[in-house]
């Protein structure tokens, strides 16, 4: 069974920085392209970046320039450098994966 795993969460300043984690158990990331989301609340859930198996990125416009998606395959592991956070960042980020999703990490940033 795939389990998706996302730490790193919490609350911050404006200007601020927070690294989001996600791990999987149950399976390898191997080849497949890993997303993060992200809902805010009364809000739909949007795509903020993926990461291929080849390492190829993509970001919402929103966050470009601000946030980096890295990936350790390795360690199973996908990573979200977030920097210059505002607070319409504020939101729950999910790790996706293969239709499976984790189970979200809260992140606020005060202005």
């Amino acid at each position: 069974q795939v389990q998706l795993v996302e730490s790193g969460g919490g609350s911050v300043q404006a200007g601020g920085s927070l690294t989001l984690s996600c791990v999987a158990s149950g399976t390898s990331f191997g080849i497949y392209t890993v997303y993060w989301y992200r809902q805010a609340p009364g809000k739909q859930r949007d795509l903020v970046a993926s990461i291929t198996g080849t390492g190829y990125t993509n970001y919402g416009d929103s966050v470009k320039g601000r946030f980096t998606i890295s990936r350790d395959n390795a360690k199973n592991t996908v990573v979200l450098q977030m920097n210059s956070l505002n607070p319409e960042d504020t939101a729950v980020y999910y790790c996706a994966f293969i239709g499976n999703w984790g189970q979200g990490t809260q992140v606020t940033v005060s202005s």
